[in-house]
């Protein structure tokens, strides 16, 4: 159902401030490109409001401190706080399995289910898995024998947790997220390889973590794989058996994490990254997307490349390697003069 708010009733909510007509009614949230008359779009950086002269947006969400824009416009704090409160505003939830286990789904006996926990359609959950109250477990989910799942976590369509395998309260795992598959370890005898069980590992998930879809997480040879408080890890990433991750660390999509690494608090992966097994990288280090990291990285730092240095070092041999044609036709040059000089009679 279509909703629509005053650009006043919108600043009541947002507690903001109206500069224009706050009388313009708002049916929708968009971008500066596409934004229409009855949609509000946003501006969070100084560097996009010459953007806004050529915008069809009725009004746009700014901090309180900007300056006039092209059209009316709405002043908060912090935009990207403000934002979320709009597209919840104007974007209903996606539905969710009513509290109760669905007639298709199958509860061992032996599993334990808080209150209020949604059970879809076709749901599995073994035997000794414990579920926390209002956890909700969409079709397909598959939760092994003797998980742990706290409490208000959302397991989208097809997640498989297996055995053993522990989370903590608001976790979110998007479609076809795997936790607990066995670790990529082998050894080569008997002119074969070898499988190294993986038994005795387990994934543990701490709170408020965030999974994108397609995404896997191998169970450890022992011990555990851990991913600390509040980080968010995007779709298709691999993280490798025994790799621990600290906490508020940003993993983009399609990163490859090796066995055994660990990642401090507040790292953050650009896409496309991949770490070689049994290396550290500290609190807050950065790694600039597509880069190849196999060596440990002191907290703090920012590395790019194949394999990765020091970005700014990685900036001063790209540009060195931009010039490198031209300098070829200056040695060519040089080589030519120096023939030149030595083929004549007189060196003098």
């Amino acid at each position: 159902m279509s909703v629509s708010y005053t650009l006043s009733e919108l600043a009541e909510r947002l507690a903001g401030e109206v500069r224009g007509d706050p009388r313009v009614v708002i049916r929708g949230v968009n971008t500066v490109a596409a934004a229409q008359p009855d949609q509000i779009t946003w501006v969070s950086d100084d560097k996009y409001r010459s953007r806004l002269s050529v915008s069809q947006a009725g009004a746009v969400l700014v901090r309180r401190d900007a300056g006039d824009a092209p059209m009316p416009s709405l002043g908060v704090d912090a935009v990207d706080p403000a934002l979320c409160r709009l597209l919840e505003l104007f974007s209903p939830p996606a539905p969710r399995p009513p509290a109760g286990v669905h007639a298709t789904a199958v509860v061992a006996p032996t599993a334990r289910l808080g209150r209020d926990v949604a059970v879809g359609p076709f749901v599995v959950i073994d035997d000794g898995a414990v579920i926390g109250d209002r956890t909700c477990l969409y079709a397909g989910v598959h939760i092994g024998a003797e998980c742990r799942i706290g409490a208000d976590c959302v397991l989208w369509n097809h997640v498989v947790v297996r055995e053993r395998c522990q989370m903590g309260d608001r976790v979110i795992l998007h479609p076809h997220v795997v936790l607990g598959g066995d670790g990529f370890g082998y050894y080569f005898a008997d002119g074969r390889h070898n499988k190294i069980p993986h038994h005795g590992g387990r994934v543990v998930i701490a709170d408020d973590v965030e999974i994108g879809a397609g995404s896997t997480v191998d169970r450890s040879k022992v011990g555990q794989t851990y991913i600390g408080p509040g980080t968010k890890i995007d779709n298709l990433v691999q993280v490798g058996h025994n790799v621990s991750i600290g906490a508020h660390c940003v993993i983009i999509a399609l990163c490859g994490i090796g066995g055994s690494t660990v990642l401090g608090n507040g790292v953050v992966l650009g896409g496309q990254v991949g770490l070689r097994d049994n290396i550290r990288l500290g609190d807050g280090v950065v790694v600039a997307a597509c880069s190849g990291v196999s060596v440990d990285i002191d907290a703090g730092q920012t590395v790019s490349g194949m394999p990765a240095v020091d970005h700014r070092q990685q900036l001063r041999e790209l540009a060195v390697t931009r010039k490198l044609p031209d300098i070829a036709a200056q040695l060519k040059e040089l080589a030519k003069r120096v023939q030149s000089l030595e083929a004549a009679t007189d060196h003098s």
